[in-house]
């Protein structure tokens, strides 16, 4: 079990004590740079401001910030009152912001002012929340129906904030990430300090205190969670940019001297596909971590001067399956790595049997040490349980193991949908939009990306007397659902296939895929 000097507002105040002036992360937008002295004493003043706010041990705090300085202050303030921060997907709106806000039961949110549309849309709709505050408020804040707290409001008296706290220990939880499942609404998954750490080694000793981390990542994912702990634990730099952006990512790269970064879901494949230049290789980027792998890797690799590591992951676990540098370098593409130190992994039948090796099965996942995979779902026992059956964890994906012990990610549960680097529920989905008037039932499938990973196909009935066109139906779910899950492709049919005990047959949407009469957005 890891020492409790090593979860994060403690290596934060140890580097702002020692090497005040060292730089933790540096903002593209604005140009903004945060020390570890300014994080370490931000982060104490919103310990105080929440605390005044009524903010109590293990109380959920939600955050809906951009990528940013602010983000990494709420989330160390949090932590050494251990609260549990509850980071919003910014993309949420509509239905998906009133679960998680409902889900959540907390009592004080942090929002930027860019997103308080978002709440204003809901009409009061906003669960147990009894104030708000709004960081970055240039002007007047709108009635949210609710107490409203500016910056300066939030933050008043705490120019000088005392460190007092004591902190979390490695058990304590640090984040509730909601995470979609497959059919049912999102799951907030307990994350703790201990699983913070172990998700992080299973590739920290790659970093130095000279390395450099690009980070384009939101700070409401595990993606930009990891990489922020990451800088306080090996003192390398970070570098945010609030979005990925590929033509952008090589000069970001060249400017601010980046010697790393996560290149998630389908960015490897859009750096990989820009036309060649003569200078593609002229930058300091050297260590690649690709997940998934792309088929080219020894192109990426000649092409771009890099190395690439790879692992298996989800928000439940910590990095259970991992290939270094050099096992990159031997094993199939098609692999993931090889079972991780100090944790088990098996391909299973649904009886939790191993399988033998070459044949599919379900991967579950258990760790020697206690706390470094989640902790269960908040308020969903059912599915904890669920979950967590004979001392194994469920991961819900189906795997294959080969003779030389390497691991090959298969295919997801039968409806989750994985897109631009989110898993999306198929349920909620269809729930946007089945709430559009003009529709009587839908049903969402993944259908292959060129890109890698999915796109969303939506098969629609519509109401009689109603003849919407899938532009129109289009349209409407771009108002109103956020947009990594609105569909590429839109089909309508007279019905929807069916079982003899009318449950829809996803098989055979999947199956038919993108037909001559499907409708596709005209941007993609």
């Amino acid at each position: 079990m890891i020492d409790r000097s090593l979860t994060l507002p403690h290596l934060v105040k140890r580097r702002g004590t020692e090497e005040p002036d060292r730089v933790f992360i540096h903002q593209v937008e604005g140009e903004k740079t945060l020390t570890f002295g300014r994080a370490h004493h931000d982060g104490l003043a919103w310990a105080h401001a929440l605390e005044r706010l009524g903010v109590n041990r293990t109380d959920t705090i939600i955050s809906m910030l951009p990528v940013g300085l602010d983000a990494v202050s709420c989330w160390i303030g949090c932590n050494w009152i251990v609260a549990w921060e509850v980071p919003v997907n910014t993309s949420y709106q509509g239905r998906m912001l009133v679960y998680t806000l409902q889900n959540s039961g907390a009592r004080v949110a942090v929002i930027a002012e860019r997103y308080l549309d978002r709440v204003l849309a809901l009409d009061g709709d906003i669960g147990t929340i009894e104030t708000i505050v709004v960081p970055d408020a240039e002007g007047s804040i709108p009635d949210l129906g609710v107490r409203t707290l500016t910056r300066a409001e939030f933050l008043a008296d705490l120019d000088d904030p005392a460190d007092t706290f004591d902190g979390p220990e490695p058990w304590d939880i640090t984040e509730i990430f909601y995470t979609s499942g497959t059919t049912g609404p999102s799951k907030g998954v307990r994350y703790s300090h201990a699983q913070q750490y172990a998700t992080t080694m299973a590739l920290g000793e790659v970093w130095g205190d000279d390395d450099c981390f690009y980070c384009p990542f939101p700070m409401y994912h595990v993606s930009g969670k990891m990489f922020v702990y990451a800088f306080a634990l090996t003192g390398m730099q970070g570098v945010f940019r609030e979005y990925f952006k590929t033509d952008e990512f090589w000069s970001d790269v060249r400017r601010y001297e980046c010697t790393s970064t996560l290149l998630l879901g389908a960015m490897a494949n859009f750096l990989y596909r820009q036309p060649e230049q003569a200078d593609d290789a002229d930058n300091l980027l050297d260590k690649v971590l690709m997940v998934p792998l792309i088929p080219e890797l020894k192109q990426f690799n000649d092409r771009f001067g890099t190395r690439i590591h790879t692992v298996f992951n989800m928000t439940e676990v910590s990095s259970p399956i991992i290939a270094h540098f050099e096992d990159v370098d031997r094993m199939p593409v098609s692999a993931c790595g090889r079972q991780r130190d100090g944790y088990e992994c098996r391909v299973v039948d649904e009886h939790d049997i191993e399988v033998p090796d070459g044949e599919l099965g379900e991967l579950i996942v258990r760790a020697d040490e206690p706390w470094t995979l989640n902790d269960g779902y908040l308020g969903m026992p059912d599915k904890t349980a669920e979950a967590w059956r004979n001392g194994w964890f469920h991961t819900g994906d189906g795997f294959m193991r080969d003779s030389d012990g390497w691991f090959h990610f298969v295919d997801r549960k039968k409806d989750a949908i994985r897109r631009r680097g989110e898993n999306i529920s198929s349920m909620e989905v269809e729930a946007h939009v089945n709430d559009l008037d003009a529709v009587l039932e839908s049903a969402a499938v993944a259908v292959p990306s060129e890109w890698g990973e999915d796109e969303i196909l939506v098969a629609v009935v519509t109401r009689p007397g109603v003849s919407p066109t899938p532009g129109d139906l289009h349209a409407q779910l771009i108002e109103s659902m956020p947009r990594f899950m609105v569909p590429r492709y839109i089909r309508l049919l007279d019905e929807l296939p069916k079982t003899p005990t009318e449950k829809v047959r996803k098989v055979a949407l999947r199956d038919a895929g993108v037909t001559s009469d499907t409708w596709e957005t005209s941007s993609g």
